[in-house]
């Protein structure tokens, strides 16, 4: 169940069990049962996505000790087609154009649309800055 309904189901259930319990005990101790049962959901929830977590962890770390490179090297292959991307986008397209239009030849070179590849770029590079600090303050 999605989470952000536990709350406003929970009220409304909390409504039911003071029309049905007039009692304050009874009504207290339904109350207490309900808090339960939404706190057990999302712990359930939270246990979860935390073992789908540690099951994709042990995933990548069975890749990246493979010696196959089509098992192993699909990250690398990634960063450096980002990286070529990222050096032709702003660094030999603009001079090369330059260059051909200094030497009167001047040209329309294609253009590459970054947006996409840039965020994936970016998250690599991020989580491959993380790894240099984890190096530098030694943690395996």
């Amino acid at each position: 169940m999605n989470p952000l309904l536990l709350g406003p189901l929970a009220d409304i259930i909390k409504g039911v069990i003071t029309r049905v319990w007039p009692d304050p005990a009874a009504q207290a101790d339904a109350q207490l049962k309900l808090a339960l049962m939404v706190q057990n959901g999302e712990l359930a929830q939270l246990a979860a996505a935390t073992d789908l977590a540690k099951a994709q962890i042990g995933v990548n770390a069975a890749e990246a000790s493979n010696n196959s490179l089509f098992v192993a090297g699909w990250r690398p292959f990634i960063g450096w087609i980002c990286g070529a991307a990222f050096a032709y986008k702003f660094v030999l397209a603009p001079a090369a154009a330059f260059a051909l239009t200094a030497l009167g030849h001047p040209v329309t070179l294609p253009v590459l649309d970054f947006t996409e590849m840039s965020t994936v770029l970016l998250g690599m590079l991020g989580i491959g800055g993380l790894r240099t600090i984890e190096k530098i303050k030694g943690v395996s």
